[in-house]
């Protein structure tokens, strides 16, 4: 693969990059404190069609590669990660999948919608006894006249209380397993479903995660998100790609924080003279710049692949194992650099340093991804 980004590729990423400085930098920490951002902001980025990355044209989105978005959540989360963050998971998650899988008529009722900003869709899979073990669910669904109950409960759901539109994973053949969990597209106004307790977070404030509650909530037939049970197989497909999103996120916030890292280097001065002239500072911004870029490199290799239409299970996870963890060390590190400023919300850093540790958790934890990378290495032989 090439390494040079195309003139799209470079185009977008200059677009965003105006809009984050313009829009977004201002008021950061104003967004972390009220933990959560102004609905002024999601009509802007869907304006700009941010919010529809892989929504064909034909259902009003930008129908963008992968390639091309990972710049897009890169440049946000170099500003702020908690805004790139719920675009990553408003594009890769609920609105991919329904691309992805829906039927039709939902194709038809949700994509313009979730492409224009008008609303804005959360993917619930996690439960608070069933993380990373999706056998453990225990929301339900059985068939109920033509139609479909669901009932149970689920957590950390990024737009949990300010979404419009769920695809939620329920159990339909207990049986069955993780074979038998299906997926379903879910208004947040049909009777039966609301929001339940709002996360209060280390980072990623500005980012809403809630509860959501279901109880009897009644779906017609074709609320079904392709076949029955097969949403996990379907939530797996999905996790793929949003892993590649969060790696994405991962480099934005390093880049961020090694950014203000390198400038406070070259202006604080002590014992005479800039700390950067400073071997261990040196050597610090030298272990930053190439976990960076290596992350860089890996992450682009997963979305060249997955544009490309090859199985991405195995790189996809090891450019989120790695820049996951990358991303905590070039904050950790870009802190230290600070010293007491870094601890004091008066300098980026602060924030950063709370903000990337959702990169080895999120979408599957960094254990799971080496679990993931073991199975595919393994699967080889």
């Amino acid at each position: 693969m090439g390494f040079d980004l195309t003139d799209d590729e470079r185009a977008i990423r200059d677009t965003v990059r105006e809009f984050a400085e313009a829009e977004i930098r201002p008021h950061v920490m104003e967004w972390d404190e009220a933990q959560g951002a102004p609905r002024a902001l999601f009509d802007k980025l869907g304006a700009l069609g941010f919010l529809g990355c892989f929504v064909p044209e034909s259902h009003g989105g930008a129908g963008l590669t992968v390639s091309q978005y990972i710049g897009l959540i890169e440049e946000l989360a170099r500003v702020d990660g908690s805004i790139s963050l719920s675009v990553a998971a408003h594009n890769s998650l609920c609105t991919n999948h329904l691309v992805m899988f829906g039927n039709e008529r939902q194709k038809r009722d949700y994509l313009p919608r979730l492409a224009s900003g008008e609303w804005l869709g959360a993917w619930g899979l996690t439960e608070s006894g069933s993380g990373s073990d999706a056998g453990g669910m225990q929301t339900v669904a059985r068939r109920e006249g033509e139609g479909w109950l669901l009932s149970g409960q689920k957590t950390f759901i990024t737009h949990g209380s300010t979404g419009q539109i769920a695809v939620i994973m329920a159990v339909t053949d207990r049986a069955r397993g993780n074979g038998g969990i299906s997926a379903f597209a879910v208004p947040m106004d049909t009777p039966g479903i609301r929001p339940g307790k709002k996360e209060n977070k280390l980072g990623m404030r500005a980012s809403d995660t809630s509860t959501i509650l279901l109880e009897d909530c009644r779906l017609p037939a074709d609320a079904l998100i392709g076949n029955e049970n097969e949403g996990f197989k379907q939530a797996l497909q999905i996790l793929d790609g949003g892993r590649i999103g969060i790696a994405s996120l991962a480099i934005g916030m390093a880049r961020g924080a090694y950014e203000a890292a390198l400038k406070y280097a070259k202006e604080r001065r002590q014992f005479g003279r800039a700390i950067a002239d400073f071997q261990a500072i040196q050597f610090y911004l030298a272990e930053m710049a190439t976990d960076i870029d290596a992350a860089i490199l890996l992450t682009r290799r997963a979305a060249a692949a997955r544009d490309a239409g090859e199985k991405v299970t195995k790189i996809a996870s090891m450019a989120k194992y790695f820049a996951g963890e990358m991303c905590v060390r070039v904050a950790d590190r870009a802190l230290q650099i600070h010293g007491g400023y870094g601890f004091v919300k008066d300098y980026p850093v602060e924030k950063f340093y709370r903000d990337v540790k959702l990169c080895t958790i999120g979408e599957g934890t960094t254990e799971i991804q080496k679990l993931v990378i073991a199975r595919q290495i393994l699967s080889e032989l």
